[in-house]
């Protein structure tokens, strides 16, 4: 039986910035949803002092996300990444590649990207040229957001704000979690929020248009994805977003406690610098920077206290109804002791 031939695709793009910041840039995957456009979220689920398990969530078109695992191997002192990704992409039985960075001079690198495929059983050896060039155009687009990224890594810095805004609710994560999942019914709850058109096709992935409006009286139209994570995490990216930012990312966490949960909701926008006359003639960085952690921070910290009232609500009902029946059952448990005697 013959081997199935494998594929490779090559792309490369000068960079003007040193290769050892570029090669970080690879690795660090879990900036890259701040950077790369069609990256939603990534997680490390594992890691080595030389490898790593990432989990990649990605937006495919308007209303499509994917999601893979990329097994890593990193060489430092060589500037390479190597990966697998599982499940492969498309009609592959399947698919990995490489990361590598060479430094041309002090202030400039190369960084390229080859992919390599196996196309899946029964499928016509005609397809490569059509994965391969799926793979080549989306290839050239994630190496010129990376360049960017790298050659822009410092403004893009004083550009970007990141916090985190936790509060403590004394119920439990599933109800907390409940209210934050059920986005269809914010009109209905949040005052911030005029307008939600949702679909969830696959479970806990959901695509969103929502109309806000900031306490200042601006409105914006949005567009998100989330990754929803029952009952610990809800994660999002805004896909279209309000024309003061080029990228915001976020998530709404529940981490347990004795007494109950720590619900936090995190932000991390960075500022369009062509878009600070939108706020007022004359407006600079900080002035964004402080009017967008004024207003993120009050739309978040307002749906968490919608959070905590009805988690807390629906646990003071359940301990109410827990002592009437452990009540009840002393009562019953006294009264058969009687009739004994």
């Amino acid at each position: 039986m013959s081997k199935p031939e494998s594929h490779a695709v090559e792309r490369s793009v000068t960079v003007r910035a040193p290769a050892d910041a570029v090669h970080q840039l690879v690795v660090d995957v879990e900036r890259w949803p701040q950077l790369i456009r069609s990256v939603a979220h990534v997680e490390r689920t594992a890691r080595g002092a030389a490898s790593d398990e990432v989990r990649v969530w990605a937006v495919r078109g308007h209303d499509r996300a994917v999601s893979w695992t990329s097994y890593r191997t990193l060489d430092h002192e060589a500037r390479t990444v190597a990966f697998r990704n599982d499940p492969p992409a498309g009609p592959t039985a399947s698919s990995g590649g490489e990361w590598r960075v060479r430094e041309v001079d002090g202030d400039t690198s190369e960084l390229t990207i080859r992919h390599t495929f196996v196309l899946a059983d029964g499928v016509p050896a005609s397809a490569a040229a059509e994965v391969a060039a799926g793979i080549e155009e989306h290839a050239a687009v994630q190496l010129g957001e990376l360049a960017y990224a790298a050659e822009h890594r410092e403004e893009l810095a004083e550009l970007t704000l990141s916090f985190e805004d936790p509060l403590f609710i004394g119920g439990s994560a599933e109800d907390s979690y409940a209210l934050l999942y059920r986005a269809r019914e914010w009109p209905d709850r949040f005052p911030h929020v005029t307008r939600i058109d949702m679909t969830e096709d696959e479970h806990g992935i959901q695509f969103f248009d929502m109309d806000t409006r900031t306490s200042d009286g601006r409105a914006h139209t949005t567009r998100s994805v989330r990754i929803c994570m029952p009952h610990h995490k809800i994660v999002y990216k805004q896909i279209s977003l309000a024309p003061l930012l080029t990228a915001h990312t976020g998530h709404w966490l529940f981490t347990e406690t004795p007494e109950g949960v720590i619900a936090s909701a995190r932000h991390t926008a960075t500022i369009n610098p062509d878009a600070l006359d939108l706020l007022f003639p004359g407006a600079t960085v900080q002035d964004a920077r402080a009017y967008l952690r004024k207003v993120l921070s009050a739309n978040s910290v307002s749906n968490l206290r919608f959070a905590k009232e009805y988690a807390e609500e629906r646990a003071e009902r359940r301990a109410r109804e827990r002592a009437e029946r452990q009540a009840r059952e002393r009562a019953e448990h006294r009264a058969r002791e009687t009739a004994r005697a």
